[in-house]
């Protein structure tokens, strides 16, 4: 045991750490982060609508969806400014972020990281046609500046919203990237405007901002230029083909989720914040699925991602990375060590809710040699359970974003849309974890403290 410890500590802690330190992978993840209020309206949106529109309507209570229809509206623009335009909430916290972790005006990095995702993605946009138009119609709408033939029409400088959902996030992370990143060496390199000292901050600012800015501007038009020349397509259109899809895909295979809860937990072992480090990762893969997930339900589709972002934590990370609140039941309940119940009888409230900081570094489990097995077995036993189950249809996928705080089982319930199933599933996986910690806890009641 303490041979891999050693080998862990000399060869993995070093690489988290310098991971963990990268100023654009904390500004990804602080990006996705400071999107979370967007991404629970959205999600508490088509949640309400779902019990007041979805489940009726399949009941039959058509007086009841007629007399909460204000409602259901109210929702849908909720809905309509928020996941629906998800992709340009993103950019703007991810340049934010970008510019401000390298020192420079983290507004202008925000606007020029939206700038660079609208001219990267298609601003035409197509209806097909249900039933097909005469010639008369379509001479007039192609007159009018359309491209209409008998079963579709197409609008120039028109942004649907499909381009601006989680559809594109890539797009927007790397033309946000290099345009923030164009911006960041311009300003380094000093090639700005300087104003007198009398002028405000803000208009110094702008002004000091004004080459860096136009110049990232223009090298992203070029790009994609150059790009559409080349191809015959937008540079956002062919990413979601050929990189996001195939990413998100491979996203829902097991040999990438457990590779990721295992690192995950590895890191956290040893004090580093795992769920932060890997954030870009799961981030970028897992919670464009989710968003998608969501969508789907809101529009009465198939739901086309079994494996996302909240899977993780409604089936192994309950009360943390590790399931620590099952650490922590066990411990309440088997242990006979003083010191480890004091701890754990301070840590179950925050656990409740998703925190584990206090038995992590409370008791702690950060380098404690003795929950090393049960701390990494565990969520990698759960997470293999859940996976083979979800992807069997056993039990409906995460379809709703809920706020992390949200205790577990009622968790699982709110996240798939109330699906009883779900909560069982849950539940036994917390059992499978609480069995896992338990011979370990009374293991570590046999040592003395002093001992330890």
């Amino acid at each position: 045991m303490q041979a891999i410890m050693n080998w862990l500590e000399k060869y993995v802690v070093p690489i988290a750490t310098k991971i963990g330190s990268i100023k654009w992978l904390m500004a990804l993840r602080d990006g996705f982060i400071a999107t979370m209020p967007i991404t629970m309206a959205g999600s508490l949106s088509t949640l309400l609508n779902a019990l007041l529109q979805t489940y009726p309507e399949q009941w039959g209570w058509t007086g009841f969806v007629n007399a909460v229809q204000p409602i259901i509206t109210i929702d849908g623009t909720v809905w309509n400014g928020s996941l629906a335009i998800f992709s340009i909430y993103f950019a703007s916290m991810w340049g934010y972020h970008l510019a401000h972790n390298y020192g420079v005006d983290g507004l202008s990095g925000s606007l020029l990281s939206v700038a660079a995702f609208f001219m990267s993605i298609n601003n035409t946009s197509m209806v097909s046609l249900t039933k097909g138009i005469s010639k008369s119609a379509v001479k007039v709408l192609n007159d009018s500046g359309a491209v209409a033939t008998n079963n579709s029409v197409t609008v120039n400088g028109v942004f649907a919203m499909g381009q601006l959902n989680s559809a594109n996030l890539f797009t927007a992370m790397i033309f946000g990237a290099i345009a923030v990143s164009i911006y960041i060496w311009l300003m380094k390199k000093d090639l700005t405007i300087k104003m007198p000292d009398s002028v405000p901050p803000a208009v110094s600012k702008a002004f000091a901002a004004l080459i860096p800015g136009m110049i990232s501007m223009y090298a992203v038009s070029i790009i994609n230029f150059l790009f559409t020349k080349m191809t015959g397509a937008f540079f956002g259109d062919w990413l979601a083909k050929t990189i996001q899809a195939p990413l998100m895909k491979a996203g829902q295979g097991f040999g990438m989720v457990i590779l990721v809860t295992f690192l995950v937990q590895i890191f956290w072992f040893f004090g580093i914040h795992g769920s932060n480090v890997l954030g870009p990762v799961l981030e970028s893969i897992w919670t464009p699925a989710q968003n998608l997930n969501i969508e789907a339900m809101k529009n009465h589709a198939k739901i086309p991602y079994q494996w996302v972002r909240g899977s993780f934590d409604i089936y192994a990370w309950f009360g943390g990375a590790g399931g620590t609140v099952l650490l922590i039941v066990a411990i309440l309940a088997f242990s006979k060590r003083s010191d480890e119940k004091a701890v754990a009888k301070l840590a179950l409230a925050p656990g409740l809710f998703n925190i584990n900081e206090p038995i992590m570094f409370g008791l702690p489990v950060v380098l404690n040699a003795i929950y090393f097995i049960p701390f990494i077995v565990a969520p990698v036993v759960d997470v293999t359970i859940a996976y083979f189950i979800t992807q069997a249809g056993w039990v409906s996928p995460v379809q709703v974003a809920v706020p992390w705080i949200t205790p577990p089982v009622l968790y699982a319930f709110l996240a798939t849309n109330f699906d009883w199933r779900a909560t069982l599933l849950s539940i036994f996986t917390m059992v499978i974890a609480f069995m896992i910690w338990l011979p370990f806890v009374k293991a570590s009641s046999k040592i003395k403290v002093d001992d330890e």
